[in-house]
């Protein structure tokens, strides 16, 4: 189960990507799919790719709402945090980690640490220090 999500993630990727959904795109798009090397680390449980899919259902609205308040109320003041990597992530998993949080206006990711920690810039209300 868990190696369709990933195929189901890089197809999405792929037509992200690409804009184009005729016939010869998405041959293409599986054949690069099932071309692309696989990871060779423990899949992960499908409760972790099922908390992942809704962590961006959730992500949506709340990227809407920071963008009005960020309209409304200017952030000035800048902060760069260290994050913990959630433990027994894949790398499919990573990057949907990895997508939820840059998705937001608030933050970006600007670093993933192998040793597991993401450097994640946000921006807040008020002044620097």
């Amino acid at each position: 189960m868990i190696g369709y999500l990933n195929i189901l993630l890089r197809l999405t990727i792929w037509f992200l990507l690409t804009a184009d959904l005729s016939l010869a795109n998405i041959i293409i798009g599986v054949a690069v799919t099932l071309l692309l090397p696989r990871v060779a680390t423990s899949p992960g449980a499908l409760k972790d790719w099922l908390r992942a899919f809704w962590e961006i259902v959730v992500a949506i609205p709340q990227a809407y709402f920071e963008a009005v308040e960020i309209m409304v109320r200017p952030h000035s003041a800048e902060a760069i945090t260290m994050e913990r990597v959630k433990p027994q992530r894949t790398p499919g998993l990573i990057f949907l980690d990895i997508f939820v949080i840059t998705f937001t206006p608030k933050t970006i990711v600007l670093k993933y640490h192998e040793d597991g920690w993401y450097e994640v810039h946000r921006v807040t209300p008020g002044r620097d220090k």
